[in-house]
């Protein structure tokens, strides 16, 4: 029997609302193709502007360390999906991180928005009850693993696969063993860990914003709010192109005068039906009115910074308007505010990956699974200048207001190291 769809093949149906559903995939739409609308030209592509600009900021001068070889590889596979795993969570609102074993440690496969669904949540607004949707192919094959993750009341944690086949990717097609796929040969079809996980053995990236969509327990794109003027900047490029055409010079002549002559260009000789005598030849070049949709561009392009929180002229022309020192600082430091949030989701990210992992590590019997203390030093930014709190540390340590050694450990990372470590580090005699 065929199966036309991810709830008919679950059994189960997704609690993810229909506003939802529909504005997710107009988040990834917007970033992977820009606009569909026919009088729109989505050029500029914020969305994917935006995107990039915010994780860039973000990561600039991130630093993650930890004290054991098993924390420090589990921070180096974590930071080979960082960039791309915010990426997503900025896009379609969540992303989760999947600790898959390799050895004695963890790689991580990234899960996007569009390719889970929901059946259960808690109080907290944590899935119980989910679905993971990871499409392949091989051969003359679509292959589709539906994989559903649940976790019970006490902890425990079960994991079923199933695999379809199907000759198209409009559906799932059937159901087929998981060895018909090499990759997915060593799943089971069902398995229970023996200990309580606490919870679906996922990392949830979501963003720092209400849901402005349903007010739901799901995420929502950082340009969310900014939609409907990043539709406006999308029709008036198609507007302004439309004027530049429609600027170019024509020639107007009779029907009779064209069909004498071959090779015309049609955007150049325009032919009318009329009485060839009175018409003859015309040019005709309208006036431009190129600076009236640049500024309306600009408007809105300033717009959206705004209400994104960025910094002004990370999107817009930032000498189109004069302002003030007060406000060049205060844009500043709302973006500062703004990226600290995403640092914040992702340092969160981290912390919730070792401890997952550690318990993961416990169950699989991997020998050595202490991950040690874990420090991320995110560098200096608009409200965290590090070589000012420096400063400030020494001249508290000059006037005996506080030892050398608590300044020395913030300084270098190691505010968990008691005073004799940092002594014996940093305090030659």
């Amino acid at each position: 029997m065929s199966i036309y769809n991810y709830e008919q093949a679950f059994g189960m149906w997704d609690k993810t609302t229909p506003a939802m559903r529909k504005a997710i995939r107009r988040w990834f739409a917007m970033y992977y193709d820009g606009s569909a609308d026919e009088h729109a030209d989505a050029c500029q592509r914020i969305p994917y502007t935006v995107v990039n600009k915010l994780v860039k900021a973000v990561f600039g001068e991130y630093k993650a360390t930890a004290g054991t070889p098993f924390g420090a590889e589990l921070l180096k596979n974590l930071d080979e999906k960082k960039r791309l795993a915010t990426q997503l969570a900025l896009v379609g609102g969540m992303c989760y991180l999947k600790p898959c074993p390799v050895g004695a440690g963890f790689s991580f496969t990234l899960v996007p928005r569009d390719r889970v669904l929901i059946f259960g949540r808690d109080g907290a607004g944590k899935p119980t009850d989910m679905g993971l949707v990871e499409k392949s192919t091989e051969g003359n094959y679509y292959y589709t693993l539906l994989e559903r993750r649940t976790v019970d009341e006490n902890g425990y944690l079960t994991i079923r696969n199933r695999l379809y086949r199907s000759r198209d990717a409009q559906n799932l097609g059937s159901e087929v063993p998981l060895k018909n796929v090499p990759a997915y040969s060593s799943l089971a079809d069902c398995y229970c860990f023996q200990k309580p996980v606490g919870s679906v053995g996922l990392i949830q990236m979501k963003l720092p914003i209400l849901n402005c969509v349903d007010g739901s327990a799901d995420g929502v794109a950082v340009y969310a709010a900014a939609e409907g003027l990043i539709r406006n900047i999308d029709k008036n490029e198609a507007q302004m192109n439309g004027e530049f055409n429609r600027g170019e010079s024509r020639i107007i002549a009779s029907r009779d005068l064209l069909d004498k002559e071959l090779g015309l260009q049609d955007h150049l000789f325009v032919g009318l039906d009329e009485d060839p005598e009175r018409v003859g030849l015309t040019v005709f070049s309208p006036e431009l009115r190129e600076q009236s949709f640049l500024a309306r561009k600009q408007e809105y392009l300033r717009n959206v910074e705004s209400i994104l929180g960025l910094k002004r002229g990370m999107l817009s022309d930032a000498n189109m308007e004069d302002r003030t020192a007060t406000e060049i600082t205060a844009s500043a430091a709302e973006f500062s505010l703004t990226v600290m949030d995403f640092q914040l989701m992702w340092q969160q990210a981290v912390e919730e990956t070792v401890a997952l992992c550690k318990t993961l590590a416990e169950l699989y019997g991997f020998a050595l699974c202490e991950p040690g203390q874990v420090h991320i030093d995110w560098g200096n930014g608009t409200l965290y200048d590090q070589e000012k709190i420096w400063k400030d540390y020494m001249e508290m340590v000059e006037k005996g207001l506080l030892k050398p050694e608590v300044a020395l450990a913030w300084r270098f990372g190691l505010a968990g190291e008691d005073e004799k470590t940092v002594r014996e580090k940093f305090m030659p005699q």
